[in-house]
Order: C-alpha cells, then sequence, then structure tokens
C-alpha cells in the first residue's frame, strides 16, 4: 500500500564544518507519487532522503509517513525502502541471498521467502540470474537486483539515492524507462534523488529543486520547465538553459527553443519581440542547430544568448551574420535584478 511522505521545517546541521545541510524544508507528497529531489552536488538532497529513511537524525522538524511522526523510529519500522547509488549488494552472496536477506533478517519462513524472491525476479526480468555473484552482473543487472531486495519487504515509500549514475548513457535511457513502468506497475510512492535533469523530467510527477538546502521551487516537470521561480531554475533546467539579458533594472528571460529567425516565428501566437543577433558559432546536435549570438537593443550592453533551431525549420543560418531574431512576448520572462525571483505572474497549472 503507497502511503504519502511529508517533511515538515526539516533541518539538518552538521557540526563539522558548521554545514547546514538541509535548512528549513517543506515537503508533502501524494500517496503512489513519483517524487524526484534534484539538484546540483551539496544541495542537500541526499541528506534529506537519509533523513526520510532514518539513516539521519534531524535537527529539527518532522517526518511523517502516512500521516504519522517517525522521528523516533529506526529505519526498519518506518515501511520504507532504500536502493543506493553503489546498489549496496553482499558480493559473496548470490542474487537469491542478496534478495531474501531483508525476508531472512525479519525471520520470514524459508518458503515464503523463496517464493517472494521468485515473484521480484520475474517482476524485475533476472530470474536466470539467482545464482550469479553481484560480480558477474552488469550495472543494470545489479541495479535490478537492489530493487528486488527493496520490494521483498513491501514497503509503501521507495527512496532511490541516484540508483543510475554508475551506467552509461545508454543503458541508463532504457533503466529509466525501465524504473518508471515498474513504479507505475507497483504503485509505491516514490522519492528519487539526481542530479542529472534529464532522469527527473522523464521520470517525475512532480520535481523538488533544491539549492543550498532549499527547495527553490516544487512542481510538475513542465511547469518547473516553462515557469521557473527564480533564475537558479531557469538556468538549472533545460539545455540549453534559459537566456537571462541583463535590462539594468531587471532580467529578462526567454527559452533558446524559442528565439528563432523572423520568418520561422508563427505569426498566428501573439504579438513579438524582434531584435538583431551577430551569430558567432553554430553547433548541430542531434538534427537541432544550436546558435550562440551576441544580441543588441535589449539591455544597456549587448548580451550573449543562444537559440536552438530545430531540424523542421529550414531557414539558413550562418556564421558572422547579422540576421533578425524574435520572440512571442508570451514567452518571455521576467526577475528581480537583486533577488533573482520571478517578477511576472507565473499561471496556475493544474
Amino acid at each position: 500500500m503507497a502511503h504519502a511522505v511529508e517533511v515538515r521545517g526539516l533541518k539538518k546541521h552538521f557540526e563539522k564544518g558548521d554545514v547546514h545541510a538541509v535548512n528549513g524544508v517543506d515537503i508533502a507528497t501524494e500517496e503512489g507519487e513519483y517524487l524526484v529531489l534534484l539538484g546540483p552536488s551539496g544541495c542537500g538532497k541526499t541528506t534529506l532522503l537519509r533523513m526520510i529513511a532514518g539513516l539521519e537524525e534531524p535537527t529539527e522538524g518532522e517526518i511523517l509517513i502516512a500521516g504519522n511522526v517517525v522521528n523516533d523510529l529506526p529505519p526498519r519500522a518506518r515501511g520504507v525502502a532504500m536502493v543506493f547509488q553503489s546498489y549496496a549488494l553482499y558480493p559473496h552472496k548470490t542474487v537469491m541471498e542478496n534478495i531474501v536477506f531483508p525476508l531472512k533478517a525479519a525471520k520470514v519462513e524459508p518458503e515464503a521467502r523463496r517464493e517472494k524472491a521468485n515473484w521480484a525476479a520475474s517482476l524485475l526480468g533476472i530470474d536466470e540470474l539467482l545464482d550469479r555473484k553481484p560480480r558477474n552482473l552488469s550495472g543494470g543487472e545489479r541495479q535490478r537486483v537492489a530493487l528486488a531486495r527493496a520490494i521483498v519487504r513491501d514497503p509503501s515509500v521507495f527512496l532511490l539515492d541516484e540508483p543510475l549514475s554508475n551506467l552509461d548513457a545508454k543503458l541508463r535511457t532504457s533503466a529509466r524507462d525501465e524504473l518508471k513502468r515498474f513504479q507505475e506497475r507497483l504503485g509505491t510512492t516514490t522519492i528519487y534523488v539526481t542530479h542529472d535533469q534529464v532522469e527527473a523530467m522523464g521520470l517525475g510527477d512532480r520535481i523538488a529543486i533544491m539549492l543550498d538546502g532549499k527547495v527553490r521551487q516544487i512542481g510538475p516537470p513542465r511547469e518547473v520547465y516553462s515557469d521557473p521561480a527564480d533564475t537558479f531554475v531557469a538556468t538549472f533546467i533545460g539545455a540549453p538553459p534559459m537566456n537571462l539579458i541583463d535590462r539594468g533594472d531587471h532580467l529578462l528571460g526567454f527559452r533558446p527553443e524559442n528565439f528563432l529567425p523572423v520568418g520561422a516565428i508563427n505569426s498566428g501566437g501573439g504579438s513579438v519581440l524582434e531584435v538583431d543577433v551577430r551569430t558567432h558559432r553554430i553547433e548541430y546536435l542531434s538534427g537541432d542547430r544550436h546558435v550562440f549570438a551576441t544580441v543588441s537593443g535589449l539591455g544597456p550592453d549587448d548580451a550573449h544568448i543562444i537559440a536552438r533551431i530545430p531540424a523542421t525549420v529550414d531557414t539558413e543560418v550562418s556564421v558572422n551574420d547579422e540576421q533578425r531574431f524574435a520572440v512571442h512576448e508570451k514567452d518571455l520572462r521576467f526577475f528581480d535584478g537583486e533577488t533573482g525571483k520571478r517578477t511576472d505572474p507565473r499561471p496556475v497549472r493544474s
């Protein structure tokens, strides 16, 4: 059964180094939700996850699972299962022995242990690996074993700490799809930590973006991408990131894919802002063209920007060329020049 997780005013201060790893976080999940904690290294996301798991003690605040405060409960009593970046498999044990280990520790009868392990192995497609040792498995197979060991405990909450970071790029793509389908089948509340925005955008029902121990924004992937709450979110999410231009009293932002040659702009989208650009460099990535250029007239100084022209747009763009580009006014975002916070109204999305 899926349980909601909530943290209220959660803080974690490490005396060594005087570090506030988590500094007043409030998050509430829905039952069965896939929530991703996203942020750069050192932002506090893993420490937050470990406090929910019971592996770190909060300095301040409350952790609730299914509406009950669990601060004083040991990890095993919280009904959560955590999968680590390293998978933490026992190298001397077989896959079967690794999977049944938590059941054996819980004194489950041998026959019931084997039955549960076989079910989990079948669910994750590792039936034929049960007699192997971890050293004889690929990275993707070790990940599945770690997941199987987690689900045999029938947890109400999954906590996943960068489980794909040890896989190569191609395998991460397929493993990400497997993780999403796996979670949807089980319907278990899942909190997933990553520094990879592609993983976050692809997996999360909602994303909580963290920096310096705090949540800067939380919302569905489309919302945090299209309507960032501040300049950190605007530039952390997106590849290339949002263009930000200093206009003296505020910052003007727009996504590279929304900044196109005037001939490629759909006039039916409302008013547009047109500017002159001088291109410096063009990169061809996955069929798209990333145009690095300088724009004039949007601020007191010339500004460097990136435009992303999709492969479907048949418009000639050359290096060291002057050309007219445009962006729909509805795609412009405005930020305070000092605080970096959004100043224009952000649409409320359901």
